[in-house]
């Protein structure tokens, strides 16, 4: 491979209008981690599923390297190139809703769409997209299902690949993949929509989707309520499923550590607790029109009293207490960024195992030092981010060294407890030691072969997944 250059550009400029031409901006160079830095490139902004095609045929000829950006919102590094001037494809001008079908309960959207603005489409429709993020004003569709992402909803209506009906993508060649199918049905060969979801643009562009909408709930039911430990969560678990079944859309562990670290940076507004909980469970329910959602949860919160399970709780009584319990969630990852950790951890656990798994790893990091962590997740789906960080007031960089013993103890557990080391970010630049490491060598190998099948020059993402 080599990089673009003088020659590259003047062929793209060829086949292209002047407008898809961007000019090299810092924000195409960095990512929110800051971990990871491009070195320049040449930015394109295709507007048409042929100009991308045109594009990626261009590289393929010139034998230059093709990184897929989407929001930008990656935390493994996916979106940058270090030590290298790739074509950096931008899918910010194919915005569209091409169509939403009602009747089918299905929306097509083009891979630039904004998250939150298929969510609001699909609500135009009387309608619910359900994958929820809290990047979800900025990231797009394409990147959420290159790097398959999960969200808040996945206990309920699954991850995006699984709310992807079909694509339409460039191959690496540049030939164009009509695979905008909106069946649930279709056993003709391999599931291409499947590999090029969560394949982090190594295999392809993904330039549009048909995408799964489901019936909105009437109203929601959400608490915040207090448990004495994870063992208590799941239990709580187990109930909230007997009693309510399909209506749990989630179900979020938050360790006391997460509140303290949203006052310390003046995040997440008033907390409902005078004194911090140890542990505590997000949880929302969706319900019909003919439901009283206060009424049910105040019946659930009674009965895992009863159980020993809570002995505290709020109860959403609005749309704003709603939207203010949810915001204690989802600014938990603002505030481990103000205090900085020493390493961070997207992992994911059979269900069973997530409270002897913590006993095991907070105590296995004893040994190691004095840390504090941060552990806050779907616990519902069995995926928790278990962060590392210094002693209070104590910066991370004084524990660089410690990193990879911190890392290495991690996700050696995990892969004890037969878990993932990354449940929902993706390997991107950052963890493909980790996949050759805790990999199995069989599926690397299979990876391996299709990469080289379908990327024989390995243009498409180069250094992510595979390193």
């Amino acid at each position: 491979m080599r990089s673009a250059d003088a020659s590259v550009e003047a062929a793209l400029r060829s086949r292209l209008s002047d407008e898809a031409l961007r000019p090299l901006g810092p924000g195409y160079l960095e990512e929110p981690r800051g971990l990871f830095h491009g070195d320049g490139g040449i930015v394109v902004a295709p507007s048409t599923v042929d100009d991308v095609a045109s594009v990626v045929r261009c590289c393929a000829e010139a034998s230059v390297p093709v990184v897929p950006y989407g929001g930008g919102t990656g935390l493994v590094g996916g979106q940058v190139m270090p030590g290298a001037a790739p074509v950096i494809l931008t899918l910010e001008r194919m915005t569209r809703i091409r169509a939403v079908h009602e009747a089918e309960a299905v929306l097509v959207a083009e891979a630039g769409a904004v998250l939150a603005d298929v969510q609001a489409a699909a609500g135009q429709a009387g309608k619910l997209f359900p994958l929820s993020l809290a990047s979800e004003g900025s990231c797009r569709i394409g990147g959420c299902l290159s790097t398959n992402a999960g969200g808040l909803n996945v206990l309920r209506y699954g991850s995006a690949r699984d709310l992807c009906l079909g694509v339409e993508a460039v191959l690496p060649d540049g030939t164009i993949h009509h695979g905008l199918k909106r069946l649930r049905k279709d056993n003709t060969g391999y599931d291409l929509r499947a590999l090029l979801c969560g394949a982090e643009g190594t295999l392809g562009v993904i330039t549009a989707a048909s995408l799964r909408l489901y019936p909105r709930p009437a109203a929601f039911g959400t608490a915040l309520l207090t448990v004495r430990d994870p063992a208590a969560a799941l239990e709580l678990l187990s109930l909230v499923q007997t009693r309510h079944g399909a209506d749990l859309s989630a179900f979020e562990l938050i360790k006391g550590v997460g509140f303290q670290f949203l006052t310390s940076a003046g995040l997440g507004g008033a907390q409902p607790f005078r004194d911090v909980p140890d542990w505590s469970v997000l949880l929302e329910l969706g319900f019909g029109p003919d439901r009283d959602p206060v009424a049910a949860l105040m019946s659930l919160y009674e009965a895992a009293e009863t159980a020993g399970l809570c002995d505290d709780g709020v109860i959403a009584q609005s749309d704003a207490q709603r939207s203010a319990l949810w915001k204690l969630r989802e600014e938990i990852p603002l505030a481990n960024k103000h205090i900085g950790s020493i390493s961070s951890h997207d992992i994911s656990l059979p269900i069973s195992s997530v409270p002897s798994f913590l006993a095991e790893a907070d105590a296995a990091l004893a040994r190691l030092g004095t840390f504090r962590v941060n552990t806050f997740g779907h616990l519902g789906d069995g995926n928790l981010h278990y962060n590392v960080f210094p002693p209070n007031g104590e910066r991370s960089d004084k524990y660089a060294d410690q990193r990879q013993d911190i890392r290495d103890s991690v996700y050696g557990l995990v892969r004890q407890y037969d878990g993932s080391f990354s449940a929902e970010h993706g390997i991107g630049r950052l963890k493909p030691a980790e996949l050759q490491r805790y990999g199995d060598p069989g599926r690397l190998a299979a990876m391996r072969q299709i990469k080289d099948a379908l990327d024989p020059k390995g243009i498409m993402n180069p250094g992510v997944i595979f390193g």
